[in-house]
């Protein structure tokens, strides 16, 4: 079988006691790091086999994988932080898995857009979730389609590119939507800093932001 395990998306003391056990009792675990999680299994005294699963090689290794299980083997895929499928590797492994019969079983724990959406005071009894706008074809296009959307708006987003988003967004929204800038979530310089986008973008073009980041927008009224 397949099992997601989330993992913390910062503050160590996120993991639960359940996938700890089960990281503690699978065959072997599959990583989008392998570097980064021999760091987290260190911590919990885990000793288990870590094979390299990530987007680069994940069409390579599928079968590999479906192969282990349908011998017999428990895997776990964890990502470098938070829950495996969501803007990270796992979608295609858990698909195969369906066309072959597999059983999965999905653990609950830490996704940073969650907390973020929660603590922004935007309206998250309906929302859209966007993960990465594209970097460069059918960003344009995305962010038109996004400026309509009448439900709160969650986006994933680098440290690099934060400001020029926030550009954007004033360019094909406006100046005055509301916005939540959630930074470094769990960790010791977490950071959630809210008000209308052209506030948010003078503050972090005088403050350049570190750190994984999720934006939350106000839909349009």
């Amino acid at each position: 079988m397949l099992i997601l395990v989330p993992t913390p998306i910062g503050n160590l003391e996120d993991m639960t006691y359940r996938a700890v056990r089960v990281l503690s009792e699978v065959d072997g675990i599959l990583a989008e790091d392998t570097r980064q999680t021999s760091k987290l299994l260190k911590h919990y005294e885990i000793s288990k086999p870590v094979s390299a699963f990530h987007q680069h090689n994940e069409h390579k290794a599928l079968q590999r994988m479906i192969e282990r299980m349908q011998g017999g083997e428990t895997l776990a895929l964890v990502s470098d932080a938070g829950t495996p499928g969501i803007s990270d590797p796992g979608f295609l492994l858990v698909r195969e898995c369906i066309k072959n019969d597999i059983k999965i079983e999905t653990l609950p724990g830490a996704t940073a857009f969650v907390p973020a959406l929660v603590n922004s005071g935007l309206p998250c009894d309906r929302f859209v979730f966007e993960g990465f706008l594209p970097h460069k074809k059918g960003r344009q296009t995305k962010l038109k389609l996004l400026a309509q959307e009448e439900r709160t708006i969650v986006l994933y987003e680098s440290p690099h590119r934060l400001v020029k988003t926030l550009g954007q967004l004033i360019e094909f929204f406006e100046e005055d939507r509301t916005v939540c800038v959630s930074r470094e979530l769990t960790k010791v310089y977490e950071e959630n800093r809210r008000g209308k986008c052209s506030e948010v973008l003078k503050h972090y073009e005088e403050h350049p932001p570190k750190g994984e980041i999720v934006l939350i927008i106000a839909g349009t009224s």
